[in-house]
């Protein structure tokens, strides 16, 4: 308990000096490295395997001081799935932001500013996407990410399929699935853009793969031309 206690006197108040005359940390500072190394402990052990010790060590801190400030394994890993969704998130919608442009064009610049986040941030990207497999309430936390950004590319769709003159059928019943499809495209192929080394492909690259599988598709549904099952389909 006493060297708890050590550990809790090292935070003190923003601006306050220790008793050696070195300034002390800001709080919010110290949870942010905290929270760095935790993701990074995440994104390559898991979160079971992941040692608290040694995310304490990384950040440069006690254990105990990790536990102060973030309460538990499982806190501390919901407070990295948080943080790194809001930063995808954000990154999404600052990508689809310029107004006047075309649908394929905000669609195109959404995806690329989805791809250049989770190249650079190849970690928080691990940590998203394994978190979906631990239970909950892991799970909730990404899915309701999810849902942010597959309804901003289903008003982006929806406004297509409106430019377009489709009937409200499509823009209804079809619009949401394709969103769907489209986000769980866009996650498949930053696990696999992130998995290459010899080879990687910039954002704009992945983001054009992904284009030029959707869109071409997508342009012809809304000129009225759809794939049918063949007299053999059943």
């Amino acid at each position: 308990m006493g060297r708890r206690g050590t550990a809790v006197g090292t935070v003190g108040t923003p601006g306050t000096k220790s008793r050696g005359g070195h300034k002390r940390m800001p709080r919010a500072v110290r949870e942010q490295q905290m929270l760095d190394a935790a993701v990074t402990g995440f994104a390559r052990h898991g979160y079971q395997a992941a040692s608290m010790d040694d995310i304490a060590e990384a950040a440069g801190v006690s254990k105990p001081l990790v536990y102060l400030y973030l309460k538990s394994k499982e806190e501390l890993f919901t407070a990295c799935i948080r943080r790194e969704r809001a930063a995808l998130v954000e990154a999404v919608r600052a990508g689809t932001r310029e107004r006047g442009t075309s649908a394929d064009q905000q669609l195109w610049d959404g995806l690329c500013a989805f791809f250049a986040h989770t190249a650079a941030s190849p970690d928080g990207w691990t940590v998203l996407h394994r978190a979906r497999t631990q239970g909950e309430p892991f799970a909730s936390e990404v899915a309701a990410m999810r849902v942010e950004i597959t309804e901003l590319v289903r008003s982006l769709l929806g406004q297509a399929a409106q430019d377009a003159g489709c009937d409200g059928d499509l823009a209804e019943r079809e619009v949401s699935g394709l969103a769907h499809a489209l986000v769980g495209a866009a996650e498949s192929l930053a696990e696999w853009a992130n998995a290459r080394t010899d080879d990687a492909p910039t954002a704009k690259e992945t983001a054009a793969t992904l284009m030029n599988f959707c869109w071409a598709g997508l342009e012809n549904l809304m000129k009225g031309s759809r794939w049918t099952p063949g007299p053999r389909a059943r």
